[in-house]
């Protein structure tokens, strides 16, 4: 797999093309409906690439820390380009997560500060550690309420279309456990199902994406602290195995590209709020900025772009993998 980067000054904004693409409409009388796929921003944009996404994690903090201009750089973002849904990397709600589906922090938080009509979309989450101080169950159950908010369990798997015979496979998992003795039952049978999913992929599945809260690297504060050490010591191995292009995690409130020794590439976007700082020199480090921000993906059969959004709408960086 070959890599390509490009770093931009902060000022600097992406370049990117907006092609209108087909529209059917139903016609009624001398009033025409669009389709309701057709209302949406992204539909009336085309590039090479077919699937899109926003990634941010360690965002719950009721707008304060940077969160509202993030979330308002995130609705300006995909509003002028292509996105389909949202993925959360966790940490959605501190301090100590939501008490029910029904806690007023659903408001706060969430419903009204990602307001932008470009960002009714879906949104697939997994939790992180505050998410697990009350009930992190309460954030499933908040999929049969939300018209966006789509966690079916603590932890799934979603294959999006890359076009004719070419799938990404999203494999979302439940880190947190991982750090509790107590919770190595359950444990076990999440890396049952991990192992499982990732090795019965199909042959149209091209880019094999895993998202948790806790990175397996990083070059944020938790360098060679438990969480970090723990989880690539559980998580090394499969990935290798499976060949797990890109492991997308939070936990660190920062913007970060890594590859360490092996296949996977590993991504940080946990800069939705409150931030912490970076290192500087690590080897294994492609990038990193402690910014207010987000990552954008973008997806075809053979190659994927990633950009590094911060909350003025300025591109940090980018790099592309392909095959």
């Amino acid at each position: 797999m070959k890599r390509r980067d490009f770093v931009k000054n902060a000022g600097l904004s992406v370049l990117g093309v907006s092609l209108l693409g087909p529209v059917e409409a139903l016609a009624e009388g001398n009033v025409t409906h669009l389709e309701s796929d057709e209302l949406s921003p992204s539909a009336s944009m085309a590039d090479e690439y077919p699937l899109h996404f926003i990634a941010l994690g360690d965002w719950g903090r009721s707008g304060e820390y940077g969160q509202a201009e993030v979330g308002k750089q995130m609705g300006d973002w995909a509003r002028s380009n292509p996105n389909k849904f949202v993925i959360s990397v966790g940490d959605n709600f501190y301090p100590k997560g939501v008490v029910s589906e029904h806690d007023p922090l659903w408001n706060f938080t969430f419903e009204n500060i990602y307001t932008a009509f470009s960002l009714q979309c879906d949104w697939y989450p997994v939790l992180g550690n505050h998410d697990y101080m009350t009930d992190p169950e309460a954030q499933v159950r908040y999929s049969k309420i939300s018209r966006r908010w789509r966690m079916p369990s603590l932890y799934y798997s979603k294959e999006m279309s890359l076009g004719p015979n070419a799938k990404a496979l999203f494999v979302m998992i439940d880190t947190d456990p991982f750090l509790f003795e107590e919770k190595k039952d359950y444990v076990a049978k999440q890396m049952e199902w991990i192992n499982t999913t990732l090795a019965n992929a199909s042959a149209d599945v091209k880019w094999k994406i895993v998202v948790g809260h806790h990175p397996y690297y990083t070059v944020g504060p938790r360098i060679k602290n438990y969480d970090t050490l723990t989880m690539r010591k559980a998580l090394t191995n499969v990935f290798e195995k499976h060949k797990v292009d890109v492991y997308l995690s939070g936990h660190d409130h920062s913007l970060q590209h890594l590859k360490p020794e092996g296949f996977t590439h590993q991504f940080i976007s946990g800069a939705g709020s409150e931030l912490t700082p970076v290192t500087d020199g690590v080897p294994y480090s492609k990038f990193a900025a402690s910014q207010h921000g987000f990552m954008y993906f973008s997806v075809a059969a053979n190659k994927l772009r990633v950009k590094a959004i911060n909350d003025t709408g300025a591109m940090l960086y980018q790099t592309e993998l392909t095959k």
